[in-house]
């Protein structure tokens, strides 16, 4: 397929799930299990719920938010427990789907600060702006925009996080350039994507699983840190928290701008 083909499929299967879930209450990661033909598209296998999803955030977590934030989400890790939020700071998801982690980020900043989610499909931001008018939360915005293209000016956050997104873009490079534009000098990243082993090819990886499913498009771990690196990072970090797909994993990714 080509990159634009690429891209209007995650859109449309993304939409799509958003729909259903608006339509119906059902977790979207089930939503997304039927779309593809019962278990074979999130994650290659059939544990797609334990790896993918609300179970990866605790009951605490959970309960912070409105329950459809929760069954909306589509992670593969937890960001917002590893980025160390602090009252006041700014924070942006990158593809921030049905809005759980802006909405979490946005009860560690507090009032002080604010959490903005980007995402491209209209269908996902509706059910954001629902989420987020259910939490009452009111140091939220929701944009729509291309994480390669953000609609934010330079120095606009001080963390970016996003989970289980990058490995979904058709320009990485640019979507890390991008993050570390938005970025005030001293700011950081934590994020949670699917990373693959080094040994693992480009064909190896599409073996394992679909693009819009997370998997084919997954960068290793030598590629996220060489691609970190030469856009302008440092302090980087990949760390393999739990297998997905064989020899790729959810991992943590954290990496600092210089001040």
């Amino acid at each position: 397929m080509s990159t634009n083909d690429v891209v209007e499929q995650v859109r449309d299967r993304y939409a799509a799930a958003a729909r259903a879930a608006m339509g119906t209450g059902r977790r979207t990661l089930d939503v997304l299990d039927d779309l593809d033909g019962g278990g074979s598209g999130c994650c290659g296998g059939d544990a797609c719920g334990d790896v993918f999803g609300s179970a990866l955030y605790d009951g605490e977590q959970a309960d912070q938010v409105p329950q459809e934030a929760v069954t909306a989400s589509l992670g593969c890790g937890n960001p917002t427990a590893v980025a160390d939020l602090n009252p006041g700071e700014r924070v942006l998801d990158l593809g921030s789907g049905g809005g759980l982690d802006v909405l979490l980020s946005a009860r560690r900043v507090g009032p002080t600060g604010f959490a903005y989610g980007v995402d491209m499909t209209d269908e996902m931001l509706e059910l954001a702006r629902a989420n987020a008018a259910r939490a009452g939360a009111t140091n939220v915005e929701f944009l729509k925009g291309r994480i390669e293209q953000l609609p934010l000016p330079d120095g606009a956050v001080d963390v970016v996080i996003s989970n289980c997104v990058i490995n979904l873009s058709v320009d990485k490079p640019k979507v890390l350039a991008e993050m570390f534009r938005v970025l005030t000098p001293g700011g950081r990243v934590g994020v949670s994507d699917v990373v693959a082993e080094d040994h693992l090819s480009v064909a190896d990886r599409e073996e394992r699983g679909s693009h819009v499913g997370c998997v084919a498009g997954a960068l290793s771990r030598q590629e996220y840190v060489d691609g970190l690196t030469a856009a302008g990072f440092t302090g980087i970090d990949v760390v393999f928290t739990h297998e997905v797909a064989p020899q790729m994993h959810g991992a943590i990714v954290r990496a600092v701008k210089p001040a």
